[in-house]
């Protein structure tokens, strides 16, 4: 049976801005913000300037949002404010929501000031629903967050008992498994089923002020009460989504991973000694899942959680299927060393994000040389997650007369390349630049090698020379000189140094035509 939690963030702004303020000097700390004076935070609103959100005491003494800052200044002279930071918040929020996959892999943030958590079936490794939800009460103070939480069938039901349920304990905003809804929901105002101002205000007036006087009249006489259909379709929907008639669903922040392996901690790791052993036996643990089914990893998350309430977050990739835990430490390795315990990390989460077929490994008794294809692979992965997977790549070749475009790139992490390079191939220089350059040379008339030739100012004279090796232009692509026929010659200078050159177009005895121009493009090692 389906269970959501709801959790109700109800200064989340103004705790927010006083987690961070913590961790300023006490110098430059926010006057008001610490010793629960009212507090309330500033936003414009076209030209007036309004309170955005106000701390408990300040809504006692009278301070609501939209009201203007002139007007709460002038009744509340020692309210302190600041400025609201709307991105912060939103960025903070789903930092909040990424830290409760310590509950369950399945949470998203509802509004600006709320979260979701569906616990189906997470619920007894916490010792039921009870426990469960006292502890993320008390982790979330522990954090310094206000909050109150509540849990239900359906995501409309939890939403009403968190923010309109009874005060006092978290007992009392749980709806038991199987129990109808409607007895739950009948005292709670009409404003518990997520109505706009609009139709709510419009209930009141009618005399509907709680859940309870709605749900006896009939769908057809209260959809009459609307002036839009829009209004009406509002207010009925949200009642059957809140009594669990009519569906809603609820999507976690990302996919929530296939294979995991996690470490829950009593006493948090404080140590950096301590997190290879700890990733080791994730590794294991992780790459035994995959193991029996078929699978391999081909890009793993470590996340860390820390705390106080931070998501610290590592990531390796593989060019091909992998679950050796061996050479999966060693990517971690370096990305591990960054990882910065600091006041200590209760949580380990190790998720296979992306994963291929990966079938049994065949052992063999007799040694063999020469470099594997598993071997290979892992040398990619060493390369693309010390250096950069973006600088790693495969080439391929591409049907093009010209060499400068006859090969193309894909990143190493992709699979290999389908097309497969020529059999039968000339000699082709290690380093092909991205450009011929442009070079002075004297040669043979009317086809013979350079003697001798200038490239980036340095005079270099010739001792052999192989060629030439004729490539026909692309005349369906260009025109002009440079659909002129190439002739390319490999040829090395008297200090041992070996070039890959080319001459295009040919010397014409009548003179009628440009000359020939040479060009440096590749050297070989």
């Amino acid at each position: 049976m389906r269970r959501i939690v709801s959790i109700w963030l109800p200064e989340f702004p103004i705790d927010r801005l006083r987690r961070d303020d913590c961790r300023k000097p006490q110098s430059e700390r926010l006057s008001g913000l610490h010793d629960g004076a009212p507090f309330a935070l500033t936003a414009k609103d076209g030209q007036r300037l309004v309170v955005a959100a106000a701390n408990r005491p300040a809504v006692e003494a009278g301070i609501t949002p939209g009201m203007g800052v002139a007007d709460a200044l002038a009744m509340l002279p020692a309210l302190g404010t600041h400025t609201a930071q709307p991105e912060r918040d939103r960025r903070a929020l789903h930092d909040l929501a990424r830290w409760c996959v310590r509950y369950t892999p399945w949470a998203n943030v509802d509004g600006a000031d709320g979260l979701w958590l569906d616990i189906t079936g997470t619920a007894h490794l916490f010792g039921g629903e009870v426990t469960m939800l006292r502890r993320i009460n008390a982790d979330l103070v522990r954090l310094g967050f206000t909050n109150r939480v509540g849990a239900a069938g359906t995501p409309g039901a939890a939403w009403a008992l968190a923010r309109y349920g009874p005060s006092g304990s978290v007992q009392k905003r749980i709806a038991p498994a199987g129990e109808r809804l409607d007895g739950l929901l009948r005292d709670l105002p009409v404003e518990a089923l997520r109505l706009d101002p609009g139709p709510a205000a419009l209930l009141r007036r009618l005399g509907l002020r709680t859940i309870g006087d709605v749900l006896p009249i009939p769908r057809a006489s209260l959809a009459r009460r609307f002036q839009s259909s829009a209004q009406s379709e509002s207010v009925l929907t949200r009642l059957d989504q809140a009594l669990g008639l009519k569906g809603e669903p609820i999507s976690p922040l990302g996919p929530p991973p296939v294979f995991e392996a996690r470490r829950n901690f009593a006493e948090p790791c404080v140590a950096r000694e301590g997190l290879p052993p700890i990733l080791r036996a994730l590794l294991d643990d992780l790459c035994r899942q995959m193991e029996r089914e078929g699978q391999g990893a081909r890009r793993i998350t470590l996340t860390a959680c820390h705390t106080d309430g931070r998501i610290s977050r590592r990531r390796i990739g593989t060019a091909r299927p992998s679950r050796d835990a061996e050479h999966l430490a060693r990517l971690f390795r370096q990305p591990l060393e960054s990882l910065d315990p600091d006041f200590g990390i209760d949580l380990f989460i190790l998720s296979a994000d992306r994963t291929e077929p990966l079938g049994p490994h065949q052992a063999v008794l007799e040694n063999k040389t020469g470099t594997s294809e598993a071997e290979l692979a892992q040398l990619i992965d060493r390369l693309s997650n010390r250096l950069g997977a973006q600088n790693i790549h495969w080439l391929a070749p591409l049907e093009s007369h010209l060499p400068e475009s006859a090969q193309t790139q894909h990143p190493a992490d992709s699979d290999p390349p389908p097309e497969a390079w020529p059999d039968h191939m000339p000699p082709r220089p290690l380093r092909l630049l991205d450009r011929p350059e442009p070079i002075e040379a004297v040669a043979e008339v009317p086809d013979g090698p350079p003697l001798l030739f200038r490239w980036r100012r340095v005079l270099r004279r010739v001792a052999r020379a192989r060629g030439p090796e004729r490539i026909a232009p692309e005349w369906w692509r260009a025109s002009g000189p440079s659909a002129r026929p190439r002739d390319y010659y490999d040829i090395e200078d008297t200090s041992g140094r070996r070039y890959w050159v080319f001459r295009e177009g040919q010397y014409d005895e009548t003179g009628d035509g440009p000359p020939p121009r040479w060009y440096m493009h590749g050297l070989f090692a």
